[in-house]
């Protein structure tokens, strides 16, 4: 969603706001932990129920619950998986609630953050390992996509994979 709601709307509610955060925070608040977690390479991710306040993804957490993050998945993928298990989450967590059994746990100052996507952020730097390219590649598919230049033409790259097989760098033949 990326906004911050107001403290007046906040409080509206009896019981408080709830969200249900695309990451296992207190890592990747912010606009795009979903994406992130699939630049960073991380393997694992998943889905955090907390309590909304003013901040950006700081109210107590309520419970998490860990989706593995595969090596082909890509930003549309994990959110896929994030949706499926972020809507058995919030049922959780709302029934653990109304039973009186939830624990809040604050989430302390060791946290990351992870920035709204820009479509900028999408250009290959072709001097990082192949790994991390292949990493931004998954984490911009679908959207806003990757992408280079041939020439002047902006192309966007939807899939990469690694290989072992080494490729020489074509070297002009002496005259």
């Amino acid at each position: 969603y990326g906004k911050i709601l107001p403290k007046e709307i906040l409080e509206i509610p009896k019981l408080g706001c709830i969200n249900v955060h695309g990451s296992l925070l207190p890592k990747y608040r912010g606009a795009a932990p979903i994406q992130w977690s699939v630049i960073n390479g991380d393997k694992v991710t998943g889905i955090t129920t907390m309590m909304m306040d003013v901040g950006m993804d700081t109210g107590d957490m309520l419970e998490k619950y860990e989706v593995e993050i595969d090596d082909d998945d890509t930003y549309g993928t994990l959110y896929e998986k994030l949706k499926v298990t972020g809507g058995k989450a919030i049922v959780k967590t709302l029934d653990k609630i109304a039973e009186g059994i939830i624990t809040r746990t604050k989430q302390g100052e060791d946290f990351t953050m992870a920035p709204m996507i820009e479509k900028e952020m999408g250009e290959i730097d072709w001097n990082k390992s192949s790994k991390e390219i292949r990493n931004l590649i998954r984490g911009f598919n679908p959207m806003p996509g990757a992408y280079s230049y041939v020439g002047e033409e902006r192309i966007k790259i939807w899939t990469a994979e690694l290989t072992d097989q080494v490729v020489e760098e074509a070297v002009p033949e002496e005259e």
